[in-house]
C-alpha cells in the first residue's frame, strides 16, 4: 500500500516516456517489489519520518510550464554551460551549451543520440529503495561526458526547476557524469523551486572519476517550503583522483540527501563538506557513506548545521575501511548550532574500521552561540541581534567560503546573511 501512490503512475509514464529506457524501467520495478519502504525501524532510517510523504497521492507532471528566464538566478559565469529541466524535462531555450570544447558531451538523457551503457550502474538498486524508485522513471536528466586530458575551465551547471500546481506532484531527476583520465570539470547542481506548493523531488546523481581525474561538485538545495527532496548522489574514483563536493541545503520541508563514496583505486582523495540550514518545522536529514575499498586513500569530511525555531536536522556518516585499506586516512567531523531551544538535532558519525595501518577520527560537537563572544561583540557597540547575526555568518561561512566560484560564493553569502 506504502508504494501504490508511485506504482499506480507507471502505465501512464510509459505512455509519455517511450521506449528508451523501458528494458531498465521494468528491472527497477521488479527490484522494488522487494523493497520495503524506510520506517522506524531502520536503522539508517530511524531519525526521518517519511510516513506524510507516502500518505500523499502525487500526480506526474502535466505539460512543462513556460518559466520566464529572469525567475532563475543568473549563471555562475558568463561562460557556463548549462542544461535546464522544468519539471522533470530539458528545456532547450533556458538551456545554454552550444559552444561545447571538444571532447565534451552535455545533454539530455531524453535525446535519441546519448545512450550511456553505465546509467544505472553506479548508484546501487540492490538496498536503496527511492534510487531504485528513480530508475523506475527513468527518462530524461542531464548527461555529461568529459573525454580523458579534457579540461572545461568554465562550470557545467544543472538546473532543476520545479512548477508546483495545485495537486501534488513527483519528478524523478537523474544526473549522470563521466570524467575521464586526467580530465578536470566543475559540476554545479542546483534543485528550485518557481513556486509553491507540495511536490516531491526523488533525485540521483551518478558520477564516475577515472585515473587522475578531478572534479568539483556544488549542490544547491532550494526546493520550496512545502516541498520534499530525497537524493542520493553516488560517486565512484578510480586511483589518483581528485572529488570535492559541497551540498547546500536551504529549503524543503522534508529533506534526505546521501553522498555515497567508493575508491576504486589507490591514492584517491575525496573531500565531502555541507551546509544546512532550518527553520520553522523544517527536516533535514544528511547521510553520508565514505567507503575505503582501497589502500592510500584519503577522505575528509565537515557538515555544518544552523537549527532554528522547531526545526529537526539529522548527521548521519559513516566511514568504512574495509579489510585491505591499509593506509587509510580519514577525518569526520560534525558541528551543529542550535539557535533555539525547541531545535533538535541526532548526530551519528561512525567508523567502521577493518584494517590495522589506518589514521581515522570522527567526531561531533553541538552549541549554542558562545556567550562570551556575544557579549565581546555588543561591548564594542554592536546591538544583540546583529552580534547573533555576525557570529552565525561566520559560522557557515567555513563552509560557503570554500566554493570556488565566486559569484556563486557571493550570491549564497547574502542568502546566509538574510
Amino acid at each position: 500500500m506504502e508504494k501504490t501512490n508511485f506504482t499506480r503512475l507507471f502505465d501512464a509514464f510509459d505512455r509519455g516516456a517511450g521506449a528508451k529506457y523501458q528494458l531498465l524501467r521494468q528491472a527497477a520495478r521488479a527490484r522494488l517489489q522487494s523493497l520495503p519502504m524506510p520506517s522506524a525501524r531502520t536503522e539508517d532510517w530511524r531519525f526521518t519520518n517519511i510516513a506524510p510523504l507516502l500518505d500523499i497521492p502525487f500526480e506526474l507532471p502535466g505539460a512543462t510550464p513556460s518559466i520566464n528566464p529572469a525567475a532563475l538566478p543568473p549563471l555562475p559565469t558568463p561562460d557556463t554551460l548549462r542544461l535546464v529541466f522544468v519539471n522533470g524535462s530539458y528545456v532547450k531555450s533556458l538551456s545554454s551549451h552550444g559552444n561545447l570544447p571538444s571532447g565534451v558531451q552535455v545533454g539530455a538523457l531524453a535525446n535519441p543520440e546519448i545512450t550511456p551503457m553505465s546509467l544505472t550502474q553506479i548508484a546501487s538498486s540492490q538496498d536503496q529503495v527511492f534510487t531504485t524508485l528513480n530508475s523506475s522513471f527513468l527518462h530524461d536528466g542531464a548527461f555529461v561526458a568529459i573525454q580523458a586530458g579534457k579540461v572545461v575551465e568554465h562550470p557545467i551547471e544543472i538546473f532543476y526547476v520545479t512548477q508546483p500546481s495545485s495537486r501534488p506532484i513527483v519528478t524523478n531527476p537523474r544526473t549522470l557524469v563521466l570524467v575521464g583520465d586526467h580530465a578536470q570539470a566543475t559540476i554545479v547542481e542546483r534543485f528550485f523551486s518557481a513556486g509553491e506548493g507540495v511536490y516531491f523531488t526523488n533525485a540521483v546523481t551518478e558520477m564516475v572519476l577515472a585515473e587522475n581525474a578531478i572534479v568539483e561538485h556544488v549542490k544547491v538545495q532550494e526546493e520550496g517550503p512545502q516541498a520534499y527532496h530525497v537524493a542520493n548522489t553516488q560517486v565512484i574514483q578510480a586511483g589518483h583522483s581528485n572529488f570535492t563536493t559541497h551540498y547546500l541545503a536551504l529549503g524543503g520541508s522534508l529533506v534526505r540527501n546521501e553522498v555515497r563514496v567508493r575508491f576504486d583505486g589507490e591514492h584517491a582523495e575525496a573531500t565531502v563538506n555541507g551546509l544546512y540550514l532550518a527553520a520553522g518545522k523544517q527536516h533535514i536529514d544528511n547521510f553520508t557513506v565514505i567507503d575505503h575499498a582501497k589502500p592510500n586513500c584519503a577522505s575528509h569530511e565537515l557538515y555544518k548545521g544552523i537549527l532554528d525555531d522547531q526545526s529537526h536536522g539529522v548527521f548521519n556518516g559513516k566511514i568504512l575501511v574495509r579489510k585491505d585499506a591499509q593506509k587509510t586516512d580519514a577525518k569526520q567531523t560534525n558541528k551543529v548550532l542550535l539557535l533555539s531551544d525547541n531545535a533538535t538535532i541526532n548526530t551519528k558519525p561512525q567508523l567502521e574500521i577493518f584494517a590495522d595501518d589506518v589514521k581515522c577520527t570522527h567526531g561531533a560537537t553541538v552549541g549554542q552561540l558562545d556567550a562570551t563572544q556575544l557579549f565581546y561583540l555588543q561591548s564594542r557597540g554592536i546591538p544583540l541581534g546583529e552580534a547573533r547575526r555576525v557570529l552565525t555568518f561566520a559560522f557557515a561561512n567555513d563552509i560557503v567560503g570554500r566554493l570556488k566560484i565566486e559569484a556563486l560564493r557571493d550570491e549564497l553569502e547574502a542568502r546566509i546573511v538574510k
